[in-house]
């Protein structure tokens, strides 16, 4: 079905591909106007001559800096999870049936929308992706060296400081019991871990340089366990926090949540669900075990949270205590990005009856 007038067309869901895109088009009486494939190169040059009009789109690679053109073009582009858009998909799979329930999405007042990247966000959010691989690698080849020195009968007690201290003493001294081909394996093997050592260490320096240069990120760093890691990883995925209404949103976003499953009068609570950001929702754990562990009753108090973790201890296990107050941390640091204003104790008397 080709366009029958500009003016009609009021919603349109695009589905994205790499070289060609799938649009499909509603009038504000919900009837199909248009229907057509466009090329990348004809996407941009013909919504330009659109009157602005509501573009749905799917949350993937590329949708981001679509998004930003469309907006400049006058038109209010909005992206969606992909698992969000699925129940609207009508029959069997092909790309325009995709792109129509790509329309019928967007335009549900219930929808969950995914806010707009800007291109500092991007670049931000890349450095920690590149990070985060290369910590994966370093971890590979720390668990592959510890693999192969137990093989031949020599244990290295756990953590990546010790296997760094004992290596040159168990190279020079063990030709007992690593063969010569073994010993070249293994320094190969830690001429990689210091490569990558130097990589990480590059980046997390860049990192915490644009950290200490973002106001955002600067708040952010007054609460307790968070730095410029975890603090421009957040800023890199939420921006200020608008598209949640509020903390527990954002907690729940990030998985930090237990799975309910609810019928009638009962009401079950598992695990955590673990949805949303899998690498933030990390990070807010370690800050977590920071704070139980390397910070002591005197900085609870300092931050108002004594009278909460002693009460929460008492009832919980140590594990779903860091899942708790890991929660917690998310749901102040989303008010302090939010707001726009440092974190700041509170004392009330009422904080120790609070739940976890």
């Amino acid at each position: 079905m080709s366009q029958q007038s500009n003016c009609a067309t009021a919603v349109i869901g695009i589905d994205i591909g790499k070289n060609s895109f799938h649009v499909v088009g509603h009038d504000q009486r919900g009837a199909i106007v248009l229907r057509q494939k466009w090329s990348r190169g004809q996407v941009e040059a013909r919504l330009a001559n659109l009157p602005p009009c509501l573009i749905g789109m799917e949350a993937c690679v590329g949708a981001h800096h679509l998004s930003r053109k469309l907006q400049l073009f006058g038109h209010n582009a909005r992206l969606m999870p992909a698992k969000y858009v699925r129940p609207y998909s009508k029959g069997q799979k092909n790309d325009f049936r995709d792109a129509e329930a790509i329309a019928e999405a967007v335009q549900r007042p219930t929808m969950k929308f995914v806010a707009t990247k800007t291109a500092d966000q991007l670049d931000l959010q890349a450095l920690h992706r590149v990070r985060e691989r290369l910590v994966s690698q370093r971890t590979g080849i720390i668990n592959q060296i510890r693999a192969f020195l137990l093989e031949r009968g020599i244990p290295v007690r756990q953590g990546l400081r010790f296997l760094r201290a004992e290596l040159p003493g168990i190279l020079a001294m063990r030709t007992d019991v690593l063969s010569p081909r073994m010993s070249r394996v293994i320094e190969a093997l830690a001429g990689d871990w210091r490569h990558l050592d130097a990589r990480i260490e590059g980046l997390t320096g860049e990192i915490e340089t644009l950290a200490r240069q973002d106001q955002h990120c600067e708040r952010l760093m007054t609460v307790p366990g968070i730095g410029p890691i975890i603090s421009s990883a957040m800023v890199a995925a939420i921006g200020t926090g608008d598209v949640f209404c509020k903390g527990r949103d954002f907690g729940a976003w990030l998985g930090l949540v237990p799975k309910q499953i609810s019928t009638g009068d009962r009401t079950i609570l598992g695990s955590i669900s673990r949805h949303g950001n899998r690498y933030l929702r990390g990070l807010f754990v370690q800050a977590a075990w920071v704070v139980l562990v390397k910070l002591g009753p005197k900085h609870w108090e300092r931050y108002g949270l004594k009278s909460w973790i002693e009460a929460a201890k008492k009832r919980l296990h140590h594990n779903v205590l860091a899942i708790a107050l890991a929660n917690k941390l998310a749901r102040i640091a989303w008010a302090v990005l939010n707001k726009g204003r440092a974190f700041a104790c509170a004392k009330t008397d009422a904080m120790a009856s609070r739940p976890a």
